[in-house]
């Protein structure tokens, strides 16, 4: 059977007694406490009287520690502290989760949909890891990653398609503002191309076009997609996107396609995970994803 604790003084006494303390001021304790001043300095008379010691020498406009009172605050304080973090310790915390992406995923698809998913899910804690280096699962401390490629992705992976890729011509609006959208390669060299590092452009225009031999383009290179789909947005020109990264932009109007053809990818996006990773968090983000996945699916053939 533990001993107990030995007589202890008011709590709420020498909580204000700590605010009083920290400010030498009355007034503004009580502003701290949300109180009257009041009833700060009754609590401290009353502390005073319970410890049989003087705290605080009432000076001209402030408020000065006694020599007990300097010693009581170092103790004071200190088992605050305690308190405090075993009171923290006491509270659920957040299951930290380490998703690896594409800075264009992240960017375009992930983070517009994220406020969603962390407002119903507050004990989650999601890391989002944004590069183009392939992560390592055990080297980066990833739990989940959305990888565009082809499977198989390495031995011990699991492995579900999140989405195919779907190629797309947008711009912005502004580009084609009385103007009919090109229908042939000449008419589309009217037009600065936006590239990513895909370079998807000679394939779609041959499919799309025809024969480009005889017409000339001028572009801007991007080495990020998004990137290529802020200047499509910002008027600067035509990209070829990933129809699930600019279904946003489409809808609320910053975008339009010009074409109503578009071309598959030679790579999808996948989630990757270790097989034997299994826990209740990864679970509840893989569903999420596929769920998101699916929905943009239903509005796009919808």
């Amino acid at each position: 059977m533990s001993d107990a604790p030995g007589k202890l003084p008011s709590l709420n006494g020498v909580k204000v007694f700590e605010v009083a303390a920290r400010h030498l001021n009355f007034r503004l304790a009580a502003e701290e406490l949300g109180v009257t001043q009041g009833a700060v300095a009754q609590q401290v008379r009353g502390l005073e009287a319970e410890l049989g010691v003087k705290l605080f020498e009432r000076l001209p406009r402030i408020l000065a520690l006694t020599g007990e009172g300097r010693a009581y605050i170092a103790d004071v304080r200190r088992a605050l502290e305690i308190i405090a973090r075993a009171t923290d310790g006491l509270k659920p915390q957040p299951v930290r989760l380490t998703i690896s992406t594409t800075p264009s995923f992240a960017s375009k698809w992930l983070i517009p949909r994220l406020p969603d998913f962390t407002a119903g899910h507050p004990d989650l804690d999601l890391h989002i890891l944004a590069t183009d280096r392939m992560s390592n699962f055990q080297a980066d401390g990833v739990d989940l990653a959305v990888r565009y490629g082809r499977p198989p992705f390495g031995p011990g992976l699991a492995v579900e398609l999140l989405f195919e890729q779907e190629i797309i011509a947008v711009c912005s609006p502004m580009l084609m503002a009385g103007r009919k959208p090109p229908e042939t390669a000449a008419e589309l060299g009217r037009y600065t191309l936006l590239h990513d590092a895909h370079n998807f452009w000679p394939e779609f225009i041959e499919r799309h076009l025809g024969s480009s031999r005889q017409a000339t383009f001028k572009g801007i290179s991007f080495n990020q997609t998004s990137h290529a789909i802020e200047a499509a947005t910002a008027g600067q020109g035509i990209v070829l996107a990933n129809r699930d990264f600019v279904a946003q932009d489409i809808a609320e109007g910053r975008l339009v396609r010009i074409f109503e053809g578009s071309m598959s990818g030679p790579s999808d996006f996948y989630l990757v995970w270790p097989r034997y990773r299994k826990s209740q968090a990864l679970q509840t983000v893989i569903a999420w994803l596929s769920d998101e996945a699916g929905k943009a699916r239903e509005r796009a053939s919808g």
